[in-house]
C-alpha cells in the first residue's frame, strides 16, 4: 500500500508544468528582487506549477566561453551542462527584468544565448519593471530574441514606477490591477504549455 502511495506522488509530480521564474537583474542593489519574489510566491499558490526562482546572480555565468555553437550540444565547462540541465527540465518560463539602455540587461541576454534547443517550443511570459515605460522596450528585444529560438513569447506584466509600491520591508505591495494580470498570465502559460508540449 504504501508502495502505490509512493509511485502516485511520483507520477504528479511529473505530470506538473515545470515553471521557472528566471530574474534578469544581477546588479547590486538591485529592486527588481522584489518583483520576482512576488511573482514566484504567486506561481507557487497554483498547484498545476512547481515552480523554480532562478536569480541569475547566483546562477554566476560567465560570459559565454563555449567553443562549440549551442545548436550542437557539444558543451565542455560545467557550468553550461549545469545550465543546459536546468534549462532543458522546464515547462514554461517568465522573465523577470529590467530595461537598461533601451534593452535587456547583458547577463539574461547572455544566459539566453547559451543555449539554443533546450528553450524550444517552450511558453514565455515577461514581466517587465522600470521607469515610466515599465521596462517596454526590454521586452520588445526579449521577443524578438525568443522568437528566434523558437520559442513562445508573450506580454505578461508591465511594472511602471514600480518602486512606489515597494514598501519599507523591500516587498513589492501588488495592486489588485496587478494581482488580476499576473493570474492571467499564469493562465495563459498553463494553455501554451498544454498546445506545445507535443511538439518538443
Amino acid at each position: 500500500m504504501l508502495c502505490n502511495n509512493r509511485i502516485q506522488v511520483n507520477t504528479n509530480r511529473k505530470a506538473m508544468i515545470q515553471l521557472k521564474v528566471i530574474l534578469g537583474s544581477t546588479r547590486e542593489g538591485r529592486k527588481g528582487i522584489s518583483v520576482a519574489n512576488w511573482v514566484y510566491e504567486a506561481a507557487k499558490k497554483r498547484t498545476v506549477f512547481e515552480t523554480e526562482f532562478i536569480d541569475l546572480k547566483s546562477i554566476n555565468l560567465p560570459f559565454m566561453d563555449e567553443p562549440e555553437h549551442p545548436r550542437f550540444q557539444k558543451y565542455t565547462q560545467q557550468h553550461t551542462k549545469d545550465w543546459s540541465k536546468k534549462i532543458e527540465g522546464a515547462d514554461a518560463f517568465i522573465f523577470v527584468t529590467p530595461e537598461y539602455n533601451y534593452g535587456m540587461p547583458a547577463p539574461l541576454k547572455n544566459a539566453i544565448d547559451y543555449l539554443v534547443k533546450e528553450w524550444a517550443f517552450k511558453p514565455v511570459a515577461m514581466v517587465g519593471y522600470g521607469g515610466i515605460v515599465g521596462g517596454t522596450r526590454s521586452i520588445q528585444q526579449l521577443k524578438q530574441v525568443t522568437n528566434v529560438l523558437q520559442m513562445f513569447p508573450f506580454d505578461g506584466l508591465l511594472l511602471p514606477n514600480f518602486t512606489k509600491q515597494i514598501n519599507e520591508e523591500g516587498i513589492f505591495a501588488a495592486t489588485e490591477g496587478n494581482e488580476k494580470a499576473v493570474e492571467l498570465m499564469f493562465a495563459q502559460l498553463e494553455k501554451l504549455h498544454k498546445t506545445l508540449v507535443d511538439l518538443r
